[in-house]
């Protein structure tokens, strides 16, 4: 799959390895922005329950 990337974008290799480094930021906005603030509800990452059944009480 990098390889069919590599192959059709345009240029020399200085001028492909910016497209590609362009790519990957591009790519990681898009996900910082949009795909992660919308998964992040749908995780259970932060449903966090603390049982206080132990015995012991915190003074």
């Amino acid at each position: 799959m990098y390889g069919w990337i590599w192959r059709h974008l345009p240029g020399n290799a200085w001028l492909r390895a910016f497209i590609s480094l362009a790519l990957v930021l591009v790519i990681v906005y898009v996900l910082f922005q949009y795909v992660f603030p919308w998964a992040e509800p749908l995780l259970p990452f932060n449903d966090v329950t603390v049982d206080q059944g132990m015995g012991t009480t915190a003074r």
